[in-house]
């Protein structure tokens, strides 16, 4: 099952996130991150410092909310023709946005925001993949196709890629990942597939 989309604000409020949101990006670009600070992005964006504080709480959490915008997929996962091709296409697209140097401070900017009296809940990321695995376990479906279901994905090829990315292991390969996938899918195929079990049942 796919997690629901994270909503946008609309109006004066999205007009409001889209101007501090892509100052912060240019200056990102500009001046990196160790030379950020509130009131730069606020001069750059035409609003007060007031409104960003308001608003995000702190520059941490700004660059958080940015973080989850750029993570956030911009098109469904590449239709292939099969529920293998579809999940090496979409795990290797993660893997290479997730571990490249852009994607890890994204990472670690929503981790670091959460704090931990958020950790028990899912985090944006999460629900990113999530909602696009459960696109292609929905489009696998359709085919009549064995597939496992998004938690099993999300354990056993999801999980380990961002652990490697995270502590600093050699990253997954591509033969990682062809092995996670066929590994899930073989099992899928023997239990016959655990998504599909759950779509039958009343």
């Amino acid at each position: 099952m796919s997690s629901p989309p994270i909503p946008r604000p609309g109006g004066r409020s999205a007009r409001v996130q889209g101007a501090v949101h892509k100052a912060t990006r240019q200056l990102l670009d500009e001046q990196g991150r160790a030379a950020l600070t509130v009131p730069l992005i606020a001069a750059r964006a035409g609003v007060t410092p007031s409104t960003i504080y308001r608003r995000w709480g702190d520059l941490a959490d700004l660059l958080a909310d940015v973080a989850v915008e750029r993570l956030r997929p911009d098109s469904d996962p590449l239709d292939t023709g099969t529920v293998e091709g579809d999940l090496l296409a979409w795990a290797d697209q993660f893997r290479d946005e997730t571990s490249s140097e852009l994607g890890r401070a994204m990472v670690r900017d929503v981790i670091s925001a959460r704090g931990a009296e958020a950790m028990g809940d899912l985090c944006p990321c999460a629900q990113f993949a999530m909602s696009q695995l459960g696109a292609v376990v929905e489009r696998g479906q359709a085919r009549g196709e064995p597939v496992p279901d998004v938690e099993t994905l999300m354990d056993r090829v999801v999980a380990p890629i961002v652990y490697r990315m995270m502590f600093g292991l050699p990253l997954a390969s591509q033969a990682n990942i062809r092995a996670w996938v066929k590994a899930c899918l073989k099992d899928a195929a023997g239990q016959g597939s655990p998504a599909a079990q759950r779509g039958t049942r009343h």
